[in-house]
């Protein structure tokens, strides 16, 4: 079948499965930066297959991608939707980025990562100064300069632009000239790559084109939000929202004379769900990748079978969790009351969380691409190991949590009850997608037998991540009991990642609710110290990781989330594409997309 019938025929898949829907997370935390300074070099160039000696750029037709869970938009600075990100990483560019095996590599808009040893960190981590790359060039053919890095601080510093980066570390940016511009930072960053303009989180905007949008007038920029000219591989022909994005190969991009990047066009294609975007490309080998691949295994694996594709899985710190609403969404959006209940009641979220089968929650939902986990942050040696009762399921001993509580069932109902709330019974929402559904079922099944009784609610992909937080019923807005999905760090720093916790970060509306990260509305004083004072050390100090453990406690341990899975990042790629490498959970899956040729 040729591409455009089977664009045609997703289309009507589309229609047919939106009934039972497959939405995934589309939540990404925007966090600090890796390692110490002084371990940033490049590491070897990942194994790449260049395009043929001689080569035009755009010589190699369509790439078509499968993101079934649509872009809104294409100007990561107003989202933190994975969706709306990756668009826009194929156009906009970070001056760094991060790859596969951690480190920060420069994109190509900077001669290299500032480090202490290069001179570029300020011995005192007050500042970093980055060297720009001389004839870069944006897609409209006019240069890119050290005032497009100043206008982009601009741009996210007013807060009525609602920036999604959070750059309220940077304290200004000095232009020393066209090709170096300095950050100067608030108080000392000894992680100063995840500050500003590292990750596809945090690219850099042009001013000429964005110099109008600045200010609470910024979203109702809609050719610029649609198509914003960059400095990447491709440009946007056309982006309609929910559907599809079209791009077109960007002739001025610093490696067309060597023939980069190979498609002449990229097609993102939304519309239908996981289990239809897999066998697209693994089992009938009609599309190029798919993205966030959440099917169940048994499932997904004879897709692959089949011999066009290869499932892709990279283990970042991507957590299923649940959230235990801590303030009471009986009281309206803002939620300004504490939950009667779940609010820091940490030996009922222990009974919940022992009375969860998570081996059952794996073989049904992942099977090799997830694993159980007890921690938001399943991460090297940084991960603590004493929240592990959680592995041995213990309904037994969940039951005398309970009943040592005073939750007990007065009525012989099957369901608890609490003095001055009543049955022990709330609403448990997640995204439409079959893998999500399933694991829900298990897990109500699981709480009822310690007597907890949950309303299964799923809402569609698209509205549950929705950036703008419009329809009422996003992640950020929280407006149920317990909510579960995905949530992951952009880089691999386990102390800006769990700052998300501060009490300064509790999502409100005043917060533009996605540029917050405290979904949950956990607030604890020691939580809020600790978490400042790892901010200020070496991840190489022994203090930092002990904090960092300290801080993944807390938040299980006072009943704010319940971690589930270790999730791996999972797509798939035709085997037909050639030059991805490794596969990239840090950064955006397209990260190096200028390098994808087809054999």
């Amino acid at each position: 079948m040729k591409r455009a019938k089977w664009l045609a025929l997703f289309a009507v898949l589309a229609l047919v499965l939106a009934a039972c829907g497959d939405g995934d997370d589309g939540a990404t935390a925007t966090t600090e930066a890796p390692d110490t300074p002084d371990a940033t070099e490049a590491p070897d160039t990942p194994d790449t297959t260049e395009a043929p000696a001689g080569a035009t750029a755009g010589q190699g037709g369509e790439l078509l991608i499968l993101q079934w869970q649509a872009p809104s938009q294409a100007n990561p600075l107003l989202s933190s939707g994975t969706k709306d990100l990756l668009a826009g990483s194929l156009v906009l560019e970070p001056l760094a980025e991060v790859a596969p095996d951690g480190s920060v590599v420069a994109t190509g808009l900077a001669t290299e990562v500032p480090t202490v040893e290069n001179g570029g960190v300020a011995e005192d981590f007050t500042s970093m100064t980055w060297n720009l790359t001389e004839g870069v060039l944006w897609s409209d053919g006019t240069p890119f300069t050290a005032d497009d890095v100043l206008f982009t601080f601009e741009y996210c510093e007013d807060e009525l632009t609602g920036c999604s980066v959070d750059l309220s570390k940077v304290d200004n940016i000095e232009v020393i000239d066209d090709l170096t511009v300095k950050v100067n930072f608030t108080e000392p960053q000894p992680f100063p790559y995840g500050v500003a303009f590292v990750g596809y989180t945090s690219p850099i905007i042009q001013r000429a084109q964005f110099q109008g949008c600045i200010g609470e007038g910024a979203s109702a920029c809609t050719d610029e939000n649609f198509a914003p000219i960059g400095t990447g591989p491709y440009m946007i022909t056309e982006l309609r929202p929910e559907d599809t994005v079209s791009y077109a190969f960007n002739p001025n991009y610093r490696g067309a004379a060597e023939g980069k990047p190979f498609f002449g066009t990229v097609t993102i294609k939304g519309g239908g769900d996981a289990e239809a975007s897999a066998r697209s490309v693994l089992e009938i080998g009609e599309a190029d990748y798919a993205w966030n691949l959440q099917v169940a295994p048994e499932i997904l694996l004879p897709m692959e079978a089949a011999g066009n594709g290869t499932i892709l899985t990279s283990f970042t710190a991507n957590v299923e969790h649940i959230n235990l609403n801590q303030t009471d969404p009986a009281t309206g959006s803002e939620h300004p009351s504490q939950h009667p209940v779940l609010y820091q009641n940490g030996e009922f979220a222990r009974a919940l969380s022992l009375a969860i089968d998570r081996d059952a929650l794996v073989q049904v939902g992942y099977g090799p691409t997830g694993t159980p986990t007890c921690t938001f942050w399943p991460v090297g040696d940084q991960a603590t190991t004493s929240l592990d009762w959680c592995l041995t399921r213990d309904v037994a001993q969940a039951n005398q949590i309970l009943d040592d509580l005073g939750y007990l069932d007065t009525d012989d109902d099957g369901i608890r009850e609490a003095e001055g709330f009543g049955p022990l019974s709330f609403t448990y929402t997640t995204s439409t997608n079959a893998v999500r559904q399933s694991n829900q079922a298990i897990i109500k099944e699981n709480w009822a037998e310690i007597g907890i009784d949950v309303e299964m609610e799923n809402v569609d992909a698209g509205l549950f991540f929705d950036g703008t937080s419009a329809s009422g019923v996003s992640i950020w807005q929280f407006p149920w009991d317990i909510e579960m999905f995905t949530n992951g760090s952009t880089l691999p720093d386990a102390a800006s990642y769990l700052s998300g916790f501060h009490s300064r970060e509790i999502s409100t509306a005043a917060l533009d609710w996605p540029a917050s990260n405290n979904i949950v509305r956990f607030s604890d004083a020691e939580f809020d110290e600790l978490s400042d004072k790892a901010l200020t050390l070496s991840q190489t100090d022994p203090e930092y990781t002990a904090i960092v453990k300290q801080l993944q406690e807390m938040i299980v341990d006072m009943g704010a989330i319940i971690p589930l899975i270790h999730r791996g990042n999972v797509s798939g790629i035709s085997n037909t594409i050639q030059g991805l490498g490794e596969p990239n959970g840090w950064d955006s899956e397209y990260w190096n997309v200028e390098d994808w040729t087809r054999s």
